[in-house]
C-alpha cells in the first residue's frame, strides 16, 4: 500500500477514529494493533511513552512492513522535532502531538509526513493551517470547550479539519456530538482499547469494538449528510 501524505490523511478521515495506543511489550502491540486494523481502523497512533518506546515502534513498524503493509503506524505524544526525526526514521507515517511545535512542522514537511498538532485557540489552529497542518488536533478536546468549540471555530473557517483527542468515547452520544458539530476524526485511547481488555487479553474483543466505532461514525456521517 503507498503511504504518502495524502493517502494518509484520506485514510485517516475516512475510518473517522485513530486508535491511541501504547503498550512496552512488542507482541501485545502487534496484537492490539493488528485487532484494531482488522476491526477497520488501519491508521494507528502508538503514543511515545515510556522507556525505549521508539525502540518499541520500530520493532512494531518492522513487523507490520511485513506482515500487514496496509497498517499505517503514527505517532503521538511529539513535543519536539529530534524525536519526531526517530519516529519518521523509524517508519511513522504520521505525528501527532498534544502542543503545537513549529520545528516539528518543518522536519514533517521536508518528508511529506502529515502532522497534527494539539491547539486548544483559534489563533493556534491558524498558526498549524499556516505551517501547512492540514488535519489539526484539539486538545484536551472537552477542557477546551467540547463540540462547541469545534462549531465556533468552523464557523468563520469552514476549510479547518479537526481532530479531537481527550473527552471522546465509542458512545453514540459522544460520537454524535462531536461529528455533529464538524469534526473529520476523533482520536480516542482507553476509552477504546479499555485496560480491562489489555488485562483479559482480549484481542477478539477490541477488534469487535472498534469495528462496532467504525461502523457507528459511517452511520452517523451518512445520517448528517
Amino acid at each position: 500500500m503507498v503511504k504518502d501524505r495524502m493517502t494518509v490523511l484520506s485514510a485517516m478521515m475516512d475510518q473517522g477514529v485513530i486508535p491511541v495506543f501504547y503498550h512496552p511489550d512488542v507482541e501485545v502491540c502487534k496484537k492490539v494493533i493488528q485487532a484494531c486494523g482488522n476491526g477497520g481502523a488501519k491508521c494507528i497512533e502508538f503514543t511515545n511513552r515510556g522507556d525505549f518506546a521508539a525502540h518499541t515502534f520500530y520493532e512494531v513498524t518492522r513487523y507490520f512492513d511485513k506482515a500487514d503493509p496496509s497498517i499505517i503506524m503514527g505517532v503521538g505524544s511529539i513535543v519536539d522535532a529530534p524525536t519526531a526525526g526517530i519516529y519518521i526514521a523509524n517508519g511513522a507515517k504520521f505525528v501527532v502531538g498534544p502542543l503545537l511545535n513549529p520545528d516539528v512542522a518543518k522536519v514533517c514537511n521536508r518528508r511529506k509526513i502529515p502532522y497534527s498538532p494539539g491547539c486548544g485557540s483559534a489563533s493556534e489552529i491558524g498558526f498549524a493551517e499556516e505551517l501547512g497542518c492540514e488535519i489539526v488536533k484539539v486538545f484536551p478536546g472537552g477542557s477546551v470547550g467540547g463540540p462547541e468549540f469545534v462549531k465556533s471555530i468552523l464557523g468563520p473557517c469552514p476549510w479547518t479539519r479537526i481532530m479531537p483527542t481527550g473527552s471522546v468515547d465509542p458512545s453514540e452520544e459522544s460520537l454524535r456530538a462531536w461529528f455533529g458539530a464538524g469534526v473529520v476524526a476523533v482520536g480516542m485511547g482507553s476509552n477504546l482499547i479499555t485496560k480491562q481488555m489489555l488485562e483479559r487479553q482480549d484481542y477478539a474483543g477490541i477488534e469487535a469494538k472498534v469495528r462496532d466505532t467504525v461502523q457507528l461514525i459511517k452511520t452517523i456521517r451518512g445520517k448528517k449528510s
